[in-house]
């Protein structure tokens, strides 16, 4: 039987890599299935994403694999990682009271849409209780105020810590995470957050923009940083409105966006298809 490992590297952009990286996965017996490669002139740097497979007698050292191409790596100063295609990332999901974009990831979750295995969810709510026990899914309720916001944080990692999370996503979850911890789960936190032009901040963003006769509203997935939704983004979708929307329709329309875009940006993540670069990122779809 065959297994598929994905392979995502990056470095200085300089002449043979891609030569070099291909024969190595060939002379170690691998297959490659999938490959594709970005180069930032900007940046001088290459990245790089291939999916290989073993051969139909599925024998293939991987051990020996990753000691040999981490020498490799060395030459060129890589930063890599290689996975098995098959694994489904550890996740713990953060809502609040709207569980459109949790219900959404549990959905395709369960229907094996996302490439995840969703551990827990943590709320500072009740509201979405009866809908993670539904999926079987342990809930964590953990109550935040000004005055406890350092102990629930506390308590806010130690869960993703006990179900050992390789990723979190805030999944409409209306809390402002302090700069200790958003370091903490620095490249593997995902958050949406809509989109408008102008930008609409605090209460009830969909009915300002309502009131200012808006005619895109939109959706943004990124990682969390210490800059407040400022993180590299990873995936955005829009959708025209007009004057004929009342604000709770332009609500209906931007929670759907919200939910296919944080998806989407889930999806990729686990897959290994987004590579952070700087500020931004690459995303081989």
């Amino acid at each position: 039987m065959t297994r598929s490992w994905i392979l995502t590297y990056f470095c200085t952009d300089v002449a043979g890599i891609q030569s070099a990286v291909s024969t190595f996965i060939y002379e170690a017996g691998g297959f490659i299935e999938e490959s594709k490669a970005h180069s930032d002139p900007a940046a001088n740097r290459f990245f790089s994403r291939i999916v290989f497979r073993s051969g139909s007698d599925g024998a293939f050292d991987f051990e020996g694999f990753e000691k040999g191409f981490g020498e490799l790596a060395d030459k060129f100063e890589m930063e890599w990682s290689v996975v098995d295609a098959d694994r489904r990332a550890s996740a713990v999901i953060a809502v609040s009271k709207f569980g459109h974009c949790l219900n959404d990831l549990l959905h395709r979750w369960k229907n094996g849409a996302l490439p995840i295995d969703i551990r827990a969810i943590i709320s500072n709510h009740e509201a979405m209780r009866e809908m993670s026990e539904w999926y079987g899914i342990p809930y964590h309720y953990i109550p935040i105020s000004k005055q406890t916001k350092l102990e629930s944080e506390t308590e806010f990692y130690r869960i993703t810590k006990e179900y050992d999370a390789e990723l979190v996503v805030l999944a409409r979850y209306m809390q402002i995470l302090s700069d200790g911890l958003a370091a903490k789960l620095s490249g593997r936190c995902i958050n949406i957050h809509h989109s408008f032009l102008p930008s609409f901040k605090g209460a009830k963003p969909y009915h300002q923009a309502h009131e200012r006769g808006v005619k895109l509203i939109g959706a943004t997935a990124h990682y969390v940083t210490t800059d407040l939704d400022e993180g590299p983004i990873i995936e955005q979708d829009v959708e025209r409105v007009d004057h004929s929307l009342a604000p709770n329709q332009l609500v209906e329309v931007g929670r759907d966006i919200e939910a296919r875009v944080l998806s989407r940006a889930v999806k990729w993540h686990a897959s290994n298809r987004v590579i952070l670069n700087g500020d931004k990122t690459i995303v081989f779809k």
